[in-house]
């Protein structure tokens, strides 16, 4: 993994090296390594390295044998080593041993169409001397990020917005409507970022400048099309496994140690198992142990340990420690975050790199694709009981799903059925899995201030999202349309960003993710959806396909969601001094994102032990990113930047 950054000066005029050096340095985190650059008239390209393939022979930015072709490149192309063989039988001759050779020789050869021979995760600029033209990719499901902005004069693109705002004359600004749609869906809507004039390169795209034209097309996006004729069961899982081998396979390629989490659940474990098979060794892995056992899955990671003789490390959280780290949790994330949870991933990539690994290979993904989630049970609920609105069955199987929300177990069933959004014409809505979250996280506009309900009350973040869901949407299985959204804007824009890239690229560490691979992706999108939930069993395929390689207890244990303490990491003994510093009413005022008393009366609630449930804590740790985001990169940028 990499950090990469440059910049294309559209009319006459050399790069500033300086102006690059600068967009570099502040993501140095992501590639401690090595530092390379290339100028040349109105172009310039950086790459910050961290090196896991071909140590000495991969240097960046990369040219080809003629220097017609330059490459920065941040990720990894897993069969580099079939795509080199390819290349070689048509003709072309390779200098090194890197897959970085093979993206510039594969783009030779295949042009734009070279992402379609790729398995891997990647984000990449070329710049092509003979066409004058650059082309920039992002992989398939969003794994690593790619920014720009485009002005006039100039194109520039990084791997973190901070780069970007590192140059003179770009905005530092928040974009509201980013903000409210990250108060609807807990992400902004690609191409757009939390901050004004940055665009994000949304997963699955290309996009070339060429005469100063900025062009970004799809090459490929998520599609659930299940075929008509009947595979047993079992051929199903046999499949699967083999497919899982070959991506943990592939995903072990590295010229470093690589070890994996193991959080305790399904996924995680599977994945140490199939690494045990493919090397034969003894496994070094990683896991966070919360102190509060509502969050705690250690007896699970235990258990695990023992079944494959795991030689194992773990990382301690408490609330303090949330609390401690949460400004430079957010100064990684970049947006604002309504839930605590990256915060744990960011201590455990500390733990790998302290122990000398910059790979691991973790479970990410197997629950967009194969249907783990609580959202897609309560989805298929809900259905039941919205074309049974008299039922006194479907309510208390509600109940039963959250045990952990125990403010739930309280509410009558009037309460549930609006709440749920489980009445006949809610199910036709084109979001009608993801209703009550985003209804519920939409509450949360209430803490914003007057300016800023005025600036957003006539958007309609819904139409735009609606406005990008795929021709066949309509068509599809309930579970379809839920897993659409969750692997195509949910997964990328915070699972795999603010908790997973993110985190782990703070501390140097690159994270990969067998589930991920395009082939095992197709395999799940092309199952039909009794074998992903039978009636109310989650991933019931990956649970046949797992049943001999992990333990019986964990196979069976019923999921858990990752979460961690919220409302407790900031009011605690040892609160943190930035706490009440930024939700002082001067602070708030100043801002003007949040309006002073309503956030007063909420930390009033914390301070007195009286807020309670999902809304209260979400709103606390929405407020107080913010907060973040506003003193990290709009007042104070200058400093932080220093300080990094």
């Amino acid at each position: 993994m990499c950090g990469i950054a440059g910049i294309l000066n559209f009319k006459a005029g050399s790069v500033d090296p300086a102006l690059l050096r600068k967009m570099i340095d502040i993501i140095r985190h992501r590639g401690p390594d090595d530092l390379g650059f290339h100028l040349q008239a109105n172009v310039g390209l950086a790459h910050a390295r961290l090196s896991i393939i071909d140590l000495a022979g991969g240097h960046q930015p990369m040219h080809n044998g003629d220097k017609s072709l330059w490459v920065t490149f941040n990720g990894e192309i897993f069969n580099y080593v079939e795509v080199r063989e390819q290349l070689i039988r048509r003709g072309y001759r390779f200098s090194t041993l890197s897959d970085t050779e093979v993206i510039l020789h594969a783009y030779a050869e295949f042009g734009e169409h070279c992402v379609h021979e790729f398995n891997g995760q990647w984000a990449f600029a070329i710049w092509d001397n003979k066409s004058h033209k650059l082309f920039l990719s992002r992989d398939r499901l969003g794994v690593r990020p790619l920014f720009y902005r485009v002005t006039p004069e100039t194109f520039t693109f990084a791997s973190e917005i901070k780069s970007l705002l590192a140059l003179p004359g770009v905005p530092r600004e928040l974009d509201l409507i980013a903000l409210d749609q990250i108060f609807t869906f807990w992400f902004p809507i690609p191409p757009r970022t939390a901050f004004k004039e940055i665009k994000e390169l949304p997963p699955g795209q290309s996009l070339t400048v060429e005469e100063g034209v900025v062009t970004t097309k799809h090459y490929w996006s998520p599609h659930f099309e299940p075929p008509q004729n009947h595979v047993r069961e079992q051929d199903y899982a046999d499949e699967l496994r083999d497919l899982l081998l070959d991506a943990t396979r592939l995903r072990l390629r590295s010229d470093v140690p690589v070890g994996a989490y193991l959080s305790g659940g399904l996924d995680s474990t599977l994945i140490t198992a199939l690494i045990r098979q493919c090397t034969g060794v003894r496994l070094k892995t990683f896991s966070i142990r919360f102190d509060d056992p509502e969050f705690d899955e250690s007896p699970y990671q235990q258990e695990v340990v023992r079944f494959l003789e795991t030689e194992h490390r773990e990382v301690r959280c408490t609330h303090a420690d949330i609390g401690r780290i949460f400004p430079d949790v957010i100064w990684h994330a970049e947006k604002p975050v309504l839930r605590t949870a990256p915060a744990p991933m960011f201590l455990l990539s500390k733990l790998v790199r302290e122990r000398d690994y910059k790979v691991v290979l973790t479970g990410e993904g197997s629950d967009e694709i194969f249907g783990g989630y609580d959202i897609y049970k309560e989805a298929k609920i809900r259905r039941f009981w919205g074309v049974r609105p008299d039922s006194r069955v479907r309510p208390l199987l509600l109940k039963r799903l959250y045990p952990y929300f125990p403010n739930l177990q309280q509410q009558s069933v009037a309460y549930l059925q609006a709440f749920f959004h489980a009445r006949p014409q809610d199910l036709l809505s084109p979001f009608f899995s993801h209703l009550p979250r985003w209804e519920l996280t939409s509450r949360l506009k209430i803490f914003f201030s007057e300016a800023v309900r005025a600036e957003t009350r006539s958007y309609d973040a819904y139409a735009d999202l609606k406005a990008l869901l795929p021709r066949a949407y309509p068509g599809w299985d309930l579970l379809f349309q839920a897993q659409f959204l969750e692997a195509g804007y949910l997964l990328p824009a915070y699972i795999l960003s603010s908790q997973g890239d993110r985190m782990a690229m703070a501390h140097s560490v690159e994270g990969r993710f067998p589930f991920l691979d395009p082939r095992v992706v197709d395999f799940a999108a092309g199952l039909p959806a009794t074998l992903k939930m039978k009636v109310l069993n989650e991933k019931y395929l990956l649970k046949l396909c797992a049943k001999e390689l992990v333990p019986p207890r964990v196979l069976k244990r019923p999921k858990q969601p990752y979460r961690a303490p919220e409302g407790k990491s900031f009011f605690h003994d040892r609160q943190p001094d930035y706490v009440d510093e930024l939700l002082s009413p001067a602070s708030i005022r100043s801002g003007g994102i949040f309006h002073t008393d309503v956030v007063g009366k909420l930390v009033q609630k914390f301070r007195d032990g009286r807020a309670i449930g999902v809304k209260d804590n979400m709103a606390l740790t929405g407020i107080i990113s913010t907060q973040l985001i506003l003193n990290q990169y709009i007042q104070n940028f200058g400093r932080r930047y220093t300080d990094a």
